[in-house]
């Protein structure tokens, strides 16, 4: 890991870079590599040829507040996790039925998304196994929580999380809820996770299908992080 800023040219240079920083798990056998939709995909693909482990996906959708839906007061995960922003709840009086019904209905939209990403396939099984979670990139790290909750109640013995990029003090806070956190870049003066790349283009349903489809190489290659 380093507070040296770098570019990534695009989200599988950022893969390969990460699967270099994460190569102390590469060829256990009880690895799962888990790729947040969906820019975490393609990133996660990377990941998961280099450490020869199978790929699948964990969703996570913003819970919208009632009266304005793009105010995010928290987020739900594929298998249930949960993260709330208690404080902008009670400020704003959203009640607990208010609450439940928003994470009802996205909890729905997560069960659609993962049956059209993986075109009828069923999840992998968690229990067990060393889960990976890799993104694109962390913010705030509410999302990347609620992925971590989810996959710790569907049994996972170890959770990893891994991402290019992300402010020091969010990836020192993922430690409290993951066994492992490993951040490839953290720049000192951190802004966005689009600003570390040259490509930072919305990845497609169909791109996350795809890769979803695409068997994981045993023999990836990996980018030195200097």
């Amino acid at each position: 890991m380093s507070d040296t800023p770098r570019t990534f040219r695009d989200r599988r240079e950022a893969g390969r870079v990460l699967a270099g920083d994460l190569a102390r798990y590469r060829g256990r056998g009880d690895l799962l590599v888990l790729g947040l939709a969906r820019g975490g995909v393609p990133v996660g693909w990377e990941v998961a040829s280099f450490l020869r482990a199978p790929l699948d996906v964990c969703l996570v959708r913003k819970l919208g507040v009632p009266q304005w839906p793009e105010l995010a007061m928290g987020a739900v995960a594929t298998g249930g996790g949960v993260v709330l922003n208690d404080d902008l709840l009670r400020s704003l009086g959203i009640s607990d039925d208010q609450v439940r019904d928003a994470v009802a209905r996205e909890t729905a939209e997560l069960h659609r998304r993962e049956q059209a990403y993986r075109a009828g396939r069923g999840p992998l099984t968690l229990a067990g196994r060393t889960a990976v979670l890799v993104d694109d990139g962390i913010a705030t790290g509410a999302s990347m929580i609620a992925a971590v909750r989810s996959v710790r109640q569907s049994g996972a013995t170890q959770i990893v999380v891994g991402v290019p990029v992300g402010p020091a003090s969010v990836c020192r806070r993922l430690r409290d809820e993951a066994d492992d956190v490993t951040c490839s870049t953290m720049p000192a003066h951190f802004r966005a996770v689009g600003e570390v790349f040259e490509d930072f283009h919305q990845v497609s349903d169909e791109e996350v299908r795809d890769l979803l489809a695409t068997p994981t190489d045993e023999h990836g290659e990996v980018t030195e992080n200097r």
